[in-house]
């Protein structure tokens, strides 16, 4: 056995090991809850015993999750951009845990790096890439980034896969899928069957450097005169190693989340927003890894967009069409026309009655930020909108229920809602309106 496949002393291969920690999590739930039922018969309040399940829950979970990397760590990370729907009594003891795996993991052993550049790159590998740090610079759910320096002077990030990961992932995923109740525990109304069903489709995309690659440098040349977003081209790309320009940030967006001043606040959420709608126009792909650990903080006011694994190729080369049109219908108040658009393009098959009222009530988050000239994202106006469609008593939960939506607008749904989660996180405020006049199709009439 080579350095590149000693696999154990990066992500766990046997599925055995990461299955029996994956299914001690709804266990551990479980005794928690049970535990705390016996707490409260003894005596003590509830809303004590309720914060130590929640606690102990988050850490267990996430600490489980970053350990495990892999389809772990993802499905952490997607959790982790919805923080800001959590229940305030919650938020407190979750928000850390849950950040946590936005930027970090254990690394992988540099022995195990190295084999996987001699056999990617070639046995000559050392002769091109002249320097490599021998701790990582940053980790994420599949692979790890060292810093370096190229044979032409070019400071460059030399990402490396760690050694298992696919089988790692489907292993991962089946697991997860049965941990409805814990997810439902930390994000509550969260559909985890539906999140992991995603994750089956478009995870293991991931995996393809050379696609990576091919995506990174696309947004690399279409945003390479952008005045405020840097993308860094590709260098060389091999199975399991990527190596691109170094982008010398001062941290992600998650330390502004943490502790930037608010004007640092809009003014990255901003570009955010502009990215994420101006890139399907610019490049015909939508970056579909909306967490915080992705978009790097740079001087003069400036961001840098990292990790294109999952960038998804769209057949029209831009959002589609009816989604804007759609919500500048529901922006006009008009629910009878909005519902029968909505018919037009299958959201909402034929014989299914709905209230035209309560739709409009339920797409309510997608189509509020679009009615004022400039709009700010609270953690308040996420948890009360997550809270409403995803309660029982609530007419526009039953909505949610009968819509449809078509397989080619899936991820966009859930790219969108992540960035929703994100603006709220950084409490911004951002012309969104006028960001979705300029990139949205359909939207401006």
């Amino acid at each position: 056995m080579n350095e590149a496949e000693g696999s154990s002393k990066g992500l766990p291969r046997r599925a055995a090991t990461r299955t029996a920690k994956l299914a001690a999590l709804p266990m551990g739930y479980a005794g928690r809850k049970a535990l705390g039922l016996g707490k409260r018969i003894g005596g003590k309040p509830a809303e004590a015993v309720l914060a130590d399940v929640h606690q102990r829950t988050a850490d267990q979970l996430f600490r489980t999750l970053g350990e495990l990397k892999g389809g772990a760590m993802k499905f952490g990370q997607m959790l982790s951009v919805m923080e800001a729907a959590l229940p305030e009594s919650q938020a407190a003891h979750y928000r850390d845990q849950l950040t946590r795996l936005q930027d970090s993991a254990p690394p992988m052993p540099t022995g195990i790096v190295r084999g996987l550049l001699a056999r990617d790159l070639g046995k000559d590998w050392s002769e091109r890439l002249v320097e490599l740090s021998e701790e990582p610079a940053a980790s994420a759910s599949i692979g790890q980034v060292h810093r370096g320096r190229w044979v032409d002077g070019r400071e460059v990030a030399v990402k490396v896969q760690y050694p298992g990961s696919e089988e790692a992932l489907r292993a991962d995923l089946r697991q997860i899928g049965r941990l409805g109740a814990i997810g439902n525990a930390v994000v509550p109304g969260m559909d985890v069957k539906a999140l992991v069903a995603e994750m089956q489709e478009r995870v293991i995309e991931e995996l393809d450097y050379p696609k990576e690659a091919e995506a990174q440098h696309v947004f690399a040349e279409a945003y390479a005169d952008h005045p405020l977003i840097d993308v860094p081209d590709v260098v060389t790309v091999g199975p399991s190693v990527l190596v691109t320009e170094w982008v010398e940030s001062q941290g992600s967006i998650a330390k502004v989340i943490a502790e930037g001043t608010p004007e640092e606040r809009d003014h990255y959420g901003e570009l955010l927003a502009r990215f994420w709608f101006s890139a399907p126009e610019l490049t015909g792909m939508l970056h579909a890894d909306p967490h915080p650990g992705n978009f790097r903080v740079l001087p003069e006011g400036r961001m840098a967009v990292l990790d294109f694994g999952l960038a998804a190729r769209l057949p029209e080369r831009g959002l589609p069409e009816p989604m804007g049109r759609l919500i500048r219908i529901a922006s006009t108040g008009d629910a009878e026309a909005l519902v029968q658009g909505l018919r037009d393009v299958g959201f909402i098959r034929d014989g299914i009655k709905v209230e035209p009222q309560h739709v409009l009530d339920y797409l309510a988050p997608f189509v509020t930020p679009a009615l004022e000239e400039r709009f700010r994202f609270t953690r308040s106006w996420m948890r009360e909108e997550f809270k409403r469609i995803n309660d029982p008593k609530d007419p526009a939960y039953t909505v949610g229920l009968k819509l449809n939506l078509p397989p080619s607008y899936l991820l966009i749904h859930r790219v969108w809602l992540g960035g929703l989660g994100v603006l709220a996180q950084l409490n911004a405020e951002a012309p969104f309106r006028e960001i979705l006049e300029e990139h949205l199709p359909g939207f401006a009439g």
